[in-house]
């Protein structure tokens, strides 16, 4: 299991003005701002509350579909991220909270508020909880001012940043 939870979404402006933004992979996540870094932001947000709507209703989480070229790549927080991770490993690996607990010597509330996207949890504490059940994480830190919308392939963004001199 890879999973990078970056949506791709369209950010169109209406007659009025405003800023829309859906998400093509989650029909139920759209916002607006009034300006494009408003829309962005609220994006963000409607997207962390989708994912975490579909996780509390037993929904399944698309696998992101590849950007189109113009559409912005949107990721939740990181903890939401974390907490959606989780949920998955734990199905794949066909274990329940109760075994998330034993494997953490930990008490079986602690367990189930690290997979509640709505409970706060750490960082570190969701990362060791991902290592018991055999998964990495990995951290993603780049210059958003380069890298606001896809332009391109991937390849041909891995290119072009190689050119510029620096690691894509």
């Amino acid at each position: 299991m890879l999973n990078r939870f970056e949506f791709p979404c369209e950010i169109k402006r209406d007659s009025g003005g405003f800023y829309l933004a859906i998400f093509p992979d989650l029909p139920e996540a759209a916002t607006d701002g009034k300006t494009l870094e408003e829309a962005i932001a609220e994006a963000v947000d409607c997207l962390g509350e989708a994912l975490a709507s579909r996780l509390v209703d037993g929904e399944p989480i698309p696998r992101p579909r590849r950007p189109k070229r113009g559409q912005w790549v949107l990721a939740p927080e990181s903890t939401l991220a974390l907490k959606i991770g989780l949920n998955q490993a734990l199905e794949e690996r066909g274990k329940t909270a109760a075994d998330l607990a034993r494997l953490l010597d930990c008490d079986h509330k602690e367990a189930r508020r690290l997979l509640d996207p709505k409970a706060p949890s750490k960082a570190p504490r969701l990362t060791e909880a991902l290592a018991a059940l055999g998964y990495g994480v990995e951290l993603g830190i780049y210059d958003q001012s380069k890298r606001e919308r896809v332009l391109s392939s991937p390849l041909a963004r891995r290119a072009i940043a190689l050119r510029r001199g620096r690691a894509a």
